[in-house]
């Protein structure tokens, strides 16, 4: 396992946590009046669950999965995969605080860092997808079912 591979998942477990941690006091604030429910907080919850922790684990584990790219690709750089890392890292940090201070306390500019954030982790996911399509490619199995055998 090579290290953005070890980035990317040990981020989403640290994304999964603080998840985990934020779920808790949601539940706390619905059931015993402590400030802050709101469906910014639920948003910033579930947000840094499905974005930080469950595709930040996909997008790891699929590049430690997938195949290497074939010597002809240009598209897939180990360093724009690094960059990714640090995009998608930053801007769904980013997003997930400006939405739990919003359930607090809204400033009117809040609402740029979330969409501004929330864009760069499309543009990151399309990046991505973008560099290691190449690398989504049968290998052995494409022998194995000219085969004739089922899987």
């Amino acid at each position: 396992m090579f290290s953005t591979v070890r980035y990317f998942i040990k981020t989403s477990v640290a994304f999964l946590v603080v998840g985990l941690l934020s779920g808790f006091y949601l539940i706390l604030s619905k059931y015993f009046g402590l400030p802050g429910y709101s469906e910014e907080f639920i948003t910033a919850h579930v947000h840094l669950i499905l974005v930080g922790f469950v595709l930040m684990m996909i997008v790891g584990v699929a590049l430690w999965f997938f195949p290497r790219p074939p010597k002809e690709d240009t598209k897939y750089n180990p360093n724009l995969i690094l960059v990714i890392y640090y995009l998608l890292t930053i801007s769904t940090a980013l997003r997930f605080v400006f939405e739990l201070l919003s359930a607090f306390n809204f400033s009117p500019w809040f609402k740029f860092v979330i969409v501004g954030a929330s864009a760069v982790q499309i543009i990151s996911f399309a990046l991505f997808f973008y560099s290691v399509w190449g690398r989504i490619r049968p290998l052995g199995s494409a022998i194995r079912e000219k085969k004739g055998e089922k899987f």
